[in-house]
């Protein structure tokens, strides 16, 4: 029928119409079952712990995703932030909670992906004591360079590091970091020796950047992108193992180094054990908040790509990314400290 009815010129913004509409009764529809399987629930407020402070970056997303999530659920949703231990502490807490839909996680990169290769005493297992309900979304870092650096890309870069080894430093916000780590990667895959400078936050790396006290950084495309933009650093590449749609014409590392993949991200997890039927009402609702204009504007905002994966993606990605993070963190001479 939509074929026809998009032979002419009228019909066609129609088809478009009507696809939309079939899209939006689909959508009710998966989540109209999705309840259905999980009668009842729920049925008093949730708690989603908070792996970062109060105001921190992570709070930007959960604060208006969780407001949503509460319209939708008609129970409150109460965000409860334990930072500290770089997430290890509200990790915790979750893995221990029961495991009936009413304790959540809401956490990034780092407790998951990179603490399980940092630390041989973490108090909990990635894999087996969470549900993976669904990743948020995911963001690239970019590689900066100060100004007064001769290189205007990444080829450029690494022909200089390795004219120059040692004598190149990166900044980070800490040793075990994703920005750390990420340049222990570019080490050992370019063969360059590029010396780590750890700092205690991101304002520092940024102000060492543009000050010329070091000569790279991999920031968040969030925050990098005003630097770049204004000519006040240089952008070289992102990330991501392809182009970040918020900067097509910046080129990936991957594409110099095929494979090379690292990106930030937000997800939601659970307690093990939890009903499946609850995870996967709750993906859904989270799936379809993502799509909402107000909060898909606060994810372009702040340079983040909407995803709202499957229980199953996210696990797959949460496996991947612990053995990737594990031979970095081992490059980067960190493993099990």
């Amino acid at each position: 029928m939509l074929r026809q009815i998009a032979r002419t010129s009228a019909g066609m913004a129609l088809a478009s119409q009507l696809c939309v509409t079939f899209a939006a009764l689909a959508l009710s529809a998966s989540i109209a079952a999705a309840a259905a399987a999980a009668p009842g629930y729920p049925d008093k407020p949730i708690k989603v712990i908070s792996t970062s402070p109060p105001g921190g970056p992570l709070d930007v997303i959960a604060r208006p995703v969780m407001a949503k999530l509460s319209e939708r659920l008609g129970q409150a949703v109460v965000l409860d932030n334990r930072a500290g231990a770089n997430g290890a502490i509200a990790s915790a807490f979750v893995a221990k909670s029961p495991p009936d839909g009413y304790t959540l996680l809401i956490t990034y990169l780092a407790p998951v992906a990179i603490n399980p290769a940092m630390r041989a005493d973490l108090p909990y297992d990635s894999v087996k004591d969470f549900a993976p309900i669904t990743q948020l979304d995911s963001a690239a870092l970019m590689l900066l360079v100060r100004n007064g650096l001769p290189v205007k890309t990444l080829p450029e870069l690494i022909a200089y590091a390795k004219s120059n080894p040692g004598k190149l430093t990166y900044g980070s916000v800490g040793s075990g970091s994703a920005g750390h780590l990420v340049g222990a990667m570019l080490n050992s895959r370019a063969g360059i020796d590029v010396t780590h400078v750890p700092y205690k936050g991101g304002g520092p790396v940024v102000n060492d950047l543009l000050g010329g006290h070091i000569d790279m950084a991999f920031i968040g495309i969030s925050g990098a992108m005003s630097y770049a933009e204004a000519g006040r650093l240089r952008g070289l590449a992102v990330t991501t193992l392809e182009r970040s749609g918020l900067l097509p014409a910046m080129p990936a590392i991957s594409e110099f180094y095929p494979g090379f993949d690292v990106n930030s991200w937000y997800g939601v997890m659970a307690p093990a054990g939890t009903p499946k039927a609850i995870v996967d009402l709750l993906q859904t609702e989270f799936a379809a908040i993502l799509k909402l204009p107000d909060i898909a504007a606060v994810l372009k905002a702040n340079g983040l790509e909407a995803k709202g994966s499957t229980p199953e993606q996210f696990a797959t990605k949460i496996k991947e990314e612990l053995a990737q993070w594990a031979i970095a963190v081992k490059q980067a001479g960190l493993a099990g400290k």
